[in-house]
């Protein structure tokens, strides 16, 4: 997308300068309508070697507000990003996410108060891009699914710094792809977003050699609760992709079978990739050009991610996160079966406050958690839904 040569570019802040905002500002480099002009962080200026030169480096949301046309944020840190979506949705700018902790722990909080969208590229955005097509086509999504390739609930430091330093991604990051947290916060989102539900606390989570076993026994699950669902498969080398599954009228049936697409009654649409960062512009623009947003956690959410023990924790323990730490995973729950769970996207500085085994959910009552803005909206969203 090129604008005429007497537009100037839409000035695009980033709150966060990990992963995803390095990539987003170099896609923003390579195009004319978009300019990153500011970025928000929490690390020491000085410390920050890998940011172009004309992006401004600041620790003010203030700065990040007043220097930006919409804002990114992709801290993955749902306390500081409630902050910043709060600040900057009530100086009237469009916020663009991907956060998809943010979400699932306070985002509902958000929705109705300006405009938040999470982007196209990570896993939910892209369920709900190929959700909107199917939709318009007169499909009725059944199963909302990510794909995985291997799943360890318990990975060890050495391993995890192994893949660290090869991906490129920091060591908690990378730990809570492989122990499971990120896809049951990303399929919980996914649930909140379309009302689908989840099968079961922790998601069927349905491991095979093959992707299309793993997709049917979704499919039959799903046709079994009678309502759509959102869950993940793990198979084994498959790359990190995402997929559908719907029905439609019979009356479509052969149309589809003579598209090869097979008798029915349920169909399977795959997508083998997601590009992350570079996807973000395209959500950009659609925020600029006033299209509703892609995706948010509803304004009623159901399902949250509670902390569950990796091993003994004992008082006085200090927690410093909860996602990808060694000490906790994230498990999908619904708000109605466990009212008083952590939120995972809540441990932040905690202190455990009373023992935990291994393999047991965490409650509010086992830990102190320090004061939060995120922490008290997020207390709200559950015991409204709790009723």
């Amino acid at each position: 997308m090129t604008v005429p040569s007497d537009s100037s570019p839409i000035r695009v802040g980033v709150a966060g300068t990990g992963f995803i905002a390095r990539r987003l500002f170099d896609s923003c480099r390579l195009m004319d309508d978009l300019q990153v002009s500011v970025a928000l962080t929490r690390r020491a200026l000085d410390s920050i070697k890998d940011v172009p030169s004309d992006v401004r480096l600041t620790q003010s949301t203030q700065e990040l507000i007043d220097g930006s046309d919409v804002v990114v944020e992709c801290s993955g840190d749902p306390i500081r990003a409630a902050e910043v979506v709060r600040d900057t949705l009530a100086a009237g700018l469009p916020v663009v996410t991907m956060d998809s902790e943010f979400h699932v722990t306070c985002g509902s909080h958000f929705v109705g108060k300006g405009y938040l969208s999470e982007a196209n590229g990570d896993q939910p955005g892209v369920q709900a891009q190929l959700h909107d097509e199917l939709v318009g086509m007169g499909f009725e999504p059944l199963v909302y699914g990510s794909m995985k390739g291997f799943l360890n609930p318990n990975p060890s430091l050495k391993d995890m710094l192994y893949w660290s330093e090869r991906q490129g991604f920091r060591v908690q990051q990378t730990t809570s792809f492989t122990d499971g947290t990120k896809v049951q916060i990303e399929q919980a989102f996914v649930a909140n977003a379309f009302g689908a539900r989840i099968a079961k606390p922790g998601l069927l989570a349905v491991q095979t050699d093959s992707v299309e076993d793993a997709t049917r026994a979704l499919a039959e699950a799903a046709l079994e609760l009678g309502h759509p669902i959102a869950d993940f498969t793990v198979v084994p080398g498959q790359a990190p992709g995402i997929f559908v599954i719907a029905t439609i009228a019979k009356s479509q049936r052969p149309v589809l079978a003579a598209l090869k697409m097979g008798d029915g009654p349920y169909y399977t649409f795959v997508r083998p990739y997601h590009l992350c960062a570079l996807e973000i512009p395209n959500t950009i623009r659609r925020a600029m050009e006033g299209q509703p947003p892609l995706l948010h956690n509803s304004a009623a959410p159901t399902i949250g991610v509670a902390a569950v023990a990796k091993r003994s924790l004992h008082p006085g323990e200090h927690i410093d996160t909860g996602i990808g730490s060694f000490q906790v995973r994230g498990t999908a729950v619904r708000f109605r079966d466990e009212p008083n769970h952590l939120p995972i996207g809540l441990l932040y500085d905690a202190t455990v406050t009373r023992p935990v085994e291994p393999d047991q959910m965490l409650t509010l009552d086992d830990v102190d958690l320090p004061d939060s803005y995120a922490r008290d909206i997020t207390l709200d969203l559950i015991r409204d839904a709790c009723g």
